[in-house]
This record gives C-alpha cells, structure tokens and sequence, in this order.
C-alpha cells in the first residue's frame, strides 16, 4: 500500500524509515507540505495518507481524497480535532489514531517549561552568557508544598501527577472519569473545576480539544485564579481562550503562562519565521510578556515516542490493509 506522509519533518522520516524495514506491504511517499485542499493532489496514486496535527482535514480535502481513490487517514497524533469525522464517515474514509505513545514525554515536557518559568532559567541563561552574573529579578518559588491542580488525568495527565507527588506537591485533579485506583495510590483529590482553578498554585492541562473542552480556560475560569497562579498547557491550544489569558496577564491577575501549543498554531508552528515575521498579533502580543514561555509544540519530541508514533502508525496501516481496522476514531 502506498501512502503519501504529508508535514513530514526530518526527525519523523528517520523514525519511520528505519521501521519501515519491518512493514514490506507499505511503501511512504514523504511529502514536506501540509495537507491541505491545495495540496491534496499530492496523495494522487497512494491508497492512504498519514497526517499531523496542523493538516486540514475539513470537508472539501476529504472529499478530494475520496476522489482520488485514497481510502485510509493515519493520523500521526492521539488528538483528532482538525478532522471532519462526520464528512469522513459519510465518504468511508477510515480515519486512525496513535491513541498513546510516551505520556512521559508529554509530561516531563510540561514540568520542563514550569520550572524554567518559575525559576527564570529562559532570563538567566542570556545573563550568563552576557557575564551578567546578577540574581536580581530571578526569585522563583518552592514547588514543594504548592498545590497543583491537574486538569484531566488520562496518561499524560497521570504522569504529570506522579512527577508533581514527586516534588511534594498537594495535587488536585478534575476529570469528567475519575481515576480513583490513581487518586487512592497517590493520595490526589477529585475536585470540582472551579474549586481546582480558585485553589492551585499551579494549573496543568491534559485533556483533548472537544466542543465541550474549547475555551474551558476563559474570562470567568480566569477570573478565579489566583495572582500567584502559573498555567500550564501541553494539551491543544484552543483550551485556553486567548484574549482571556492576555488579559489576566496585563492585568497581572496571574503569575505567568508556560504553552507548548496555541489556538491558532496551523501555519506558523513548525515553520522558521525568523525572516518573514508573524502576522498574527495576538500570538505576538504573548511573546511580549516576561513571564511566558512557549515552545512550538514540542512536548512529543523524544526519541521514545518517535519511535512509538511510527511503530504505532504502521501498525495501524497494516490491520488496516489486512482488513482489521484498529484504533480508530469513527
């Protein structure tokens, strides 16, 4: 089966070829573009397509993709929100997930960017280099004893539990599915969303984009943090609305924000515009501010979960192919 790998990256061909070795039957066709109705047509003579979280799959690109004989979409990724599944379900287009691959890359990632945040590495580290040894500016905070608030607890948002247990963190969880073994091990507490957003020092979110999951971090969900909070999202950008986080930040109603993603991330994460420059002024207003740090979605990128997005999507083209289709999300 020929498959055209669309928004491919060079650390993503070198997992997948040397994986390949062990798939005969699939034969990718790496492609550098994002999967759009523009560049559907580069799918022409494949049988399927593997795509990233910043393809647009609406209606009109699968409507093609069915036109031009392609009959499975692997999905790279766990989340499947830039899917159209009621268009891919009336074209009989089977649509995949990797539904796991390193929960811990994830997590370890998101205690990544809080302890840079809190501790103001991304500010000392220039210093250093300028041989300006000062530690004005630079007092963080003790996580030890914080509370921790920990929104959605599936695998990632278990694993970023049990690192924050680690530190000696009280930890507060929400979830619409409780994991109570979990809760009972590691002594966290179930709470209700506004009593976790009014009590955290500390807010990490681990849940998937879902009409009912857009924007759960708005105005009012600011409003109840407090002035020492830190945000954390490692999730999907659209959790958090972005003209509420701006305000609270210019109003200083919260400490700081550390994001891994951004709603409206399609077309500049990824791609270098250190030349060409930003356009979109709500992403550049959020780099203005000292107490945010982002990184371009990179909370995946471990050589582990590589490795396991690749085997894991290859599998699934495989079942697939033979007729058993597995992980899917229709």
């Amino acid at each position: 089966m020929k498959v055209a790998v669309f928004d491919t990256h060079k650390f993503e061909q070198k997992a997948f070829s040397e994986q390949l070795k062990s798939f005969p039957s699939l034969e990718f066709k790496f492609l550098e573009p994002r999967l759009t109705s523009q560049s559907v047509s580069l799918a022409v003579g494949c049988e399927a397509v593997c795509a990233f979280v910043n393809d647009k799959l609406d209606a009109t690109t699968l409507a093609e993709l069915k036109r031009l004989g392609i009959k499975a979409i692997a999905l790279r990724s766990a989340g499947f929100n830039h899917v159209d599944l009621n268009a891919a379900r009336e074209l009989g287009l089977a649509v995949m997930r990797v539904p796991a691959y390193s929960p811990y890359s994830v997590a370890e990632h998101a205690v990544a960017l809080l302890m840079t945040l809190n501790r103001k590495l991304h500010k000392a580290l220039p210093r250093v280099r300028d041989l300006n040894f000062s530690l004005e500016g630079l007092v963080g905070f003790d996580l030890h004893g914080k509370t921790v608030g920990v929104i959605g607890t599936g695998r990632i948002g278990e694993a970023f539990a049990r690192i924050m247990c680690g530190f000696g963190c009280r930890v507060l969880a929400y979830d619409k599915f409780p994991n109570e073994p979990l809760a009972e091990e590691l002594k966290i507490q179930y709470v209700g969303l506004d009593e976790l957003l009014s009590e955290s020092d500390v807010i990490s979110l681990h849940l998937p984009l879902t009409a009912e999951t857009h924007h759960l971090i708005d105005a009012k969900a600011m409003s109840r943090l407090k002035s020492c909070a830190i945000i954390v999202n490692t999730g999907r950008g659209a959790l958090i609305e972005t003209h509420a986080l701006i305000n609270a930040l210019k109003k200083q109603t919260i400490a700081g924000a550390c994001l891994d993603v951004y709603e409206v991330e399609e077309g500049v994460f990824f791609n270098d515009l250190s030349e060409s420059g930003i356009d979109d002024d709500l992403l550049a207003r959020l780099l203005t501010f000292p107490n945010v740090i982002m990184t371009s979605h990179q909370a995946f990128l471990t050589n582990e979960a590589l490795h396991n997005i690749a085997e894991q999507t290859l599998q699934n083209l495989v079942s697939f192919e033979s007729g058993k289709t597995i992980n899917s999300v229709l």
